[in-house]
């Protein structure tokens, strides 16, 4: 392992949590121990909340790594990383706490763990300000997939978890990844087909039905004819209420293209299902063939893969140029972002390889 740290301001650009996972991510990848400071020091609550706590505590023992400063409110941690092994671990974040948050922290870490790993997690699936299960399991692996991630690394649902009490539980397989390769992924094609997944938590099944009507609808009249949106119903005994759809359309590349839409009390199924198609519409409707929340989460991949990359985002977020620029701290990566009319822009860097 390098003996070289790395410091990192953590109220540079988005300023929130992902500065914090993105940069235990790439002190696991490069061997690199990293101190960040000012941890969400603009944020209403600074310091580190339970969720980060978890993820970093997470990636600090599937990597034997060293972790100080890791307590609630802690505004500066330092990361001293070890060997990824693999093997199985399990984690609980006891909250409604994003799973998929540590998923997006665990991923890039276990792709170069030493064999085969199985991570089980349990707390909030489908959550407001974090991707939802189903967008990772139908848009971001597939996304990677087209970079040469393998079949054999999935996330299965096992349970939904909802806010406030949590109680989700996912388990993420991984192999390691060997020859990560660049992308080119700029314009997209004609939609071929649009599908997704209603669902709903300890609600009236008819929730999840209305929903998916209300998203195949607003598609089809929009223009899109090859949909299909199922409709999933299911009782926790102790979980929380909690409905969504996710969306995603297949567009003659090999990226797909997704959105999605929470459900919320006095927030009729209707206006769930229509919100999710607008979302999607939206991001379709830049002509790119990534979407906004895809783009925040192939920069790291971009940035350890072997040769160029170059890809087309619906827009190009604060969350995206944030990762592009730690990206550049860990590795020297440089990166050309060429903005478009349609409000996106097309991406382009040269990969460091250690996946590669």
């Amino acid at each position: 392992m390098s003996g070289k740290s790395i410091e990192i301001d953590g109220a540079y650009g988005e300023g929130g949590g992902q500065v914090l996972r993105g940069a235990v991510a790439l002190s696991c990848l490069t061997g690199k121990s990293v101190r960040v400071f000012n941890i969400r020091a603009n944020r209403s609550k600074p310091g580190l909340q339970p969720q980060h706590l978890a993820s970093i505590k997470a990636a600090a023992e599937v990597s034997g790594a060293e972790l100080h400063g890791a307590s609630a409110g802690s505004c500066e941690v330092r990361f001293v990383p070890g060997r990824v092994v693999g093997g199985s671990h399990t984690f609980d974040i006891k909250t409604a706490g994003s799973a998929m948050l540590m998923v997006q922290t665990l991923l890039p870490i276990m792709l170069a763990a030493e064999a085969d790993s199985e991570v089980r997690i349990m707390g909030g699936t489908d959550v407001p300000w974090s991707p939802p299960v189903d967008y990772v399991r139908h848009v971001v692996l597939p996304g990677l997939r087209s970079m040469g991630v393998g079949e054999g690394t999935a996330v299965e649902l096992v349970r939904r978890g909802h806010y406030p009490k949590g109680g989700g539980e996912v388990v993420m397989r991984t192999k390691p990844a060997r020859g990560l390769k660049g992308i080119a992924a700029t314009e997209r094609g004609a939609v071929e087909l649009v599908r997704g997944v209603s669902f709903c938590t300890n609600l009236p099944e008819h929730v999840a039905r209305r929903q998916a009507q209300a998203a195949d609808r607003a598609l089809r009249v929009a223009g899109y004819a090859n949909v299909r949106v199922a409709a999933e119903a299911a009782r926790e005994e102790e979980g929380s209420p909690g409905s969504g759809v996710v969306l995603w359309a297949e567009a003659g590349g090999a990226m797909r293209i997704g959105a999605d839409s929470l459900g919320a009390r006095e927030k009729r199924a209707e206006a769930v299902g229509a919100e999710a198609a607008g979302r999607l519409m939206a991001e379709l409707g830049s002509g790119m063939a990534v979407d906004s929340h895809m783009a925040d989460m192939i920069i790291l991949y971009m940035a350890v893969a072997g040769g160029a990359s170059e890809v087309g985002v619906a827009r190009l977020t604060e969350h995206a140029e944030t990762m592009m620029w730690l990206t550049k701290e860990f590795l020297g990566t440089e990166w050309q972002a060429l903005k478009s009319p349609s409000g996106g822009a097309v991406i382009r860097t040269v990969g460091a390889g250690l996946l590669g």
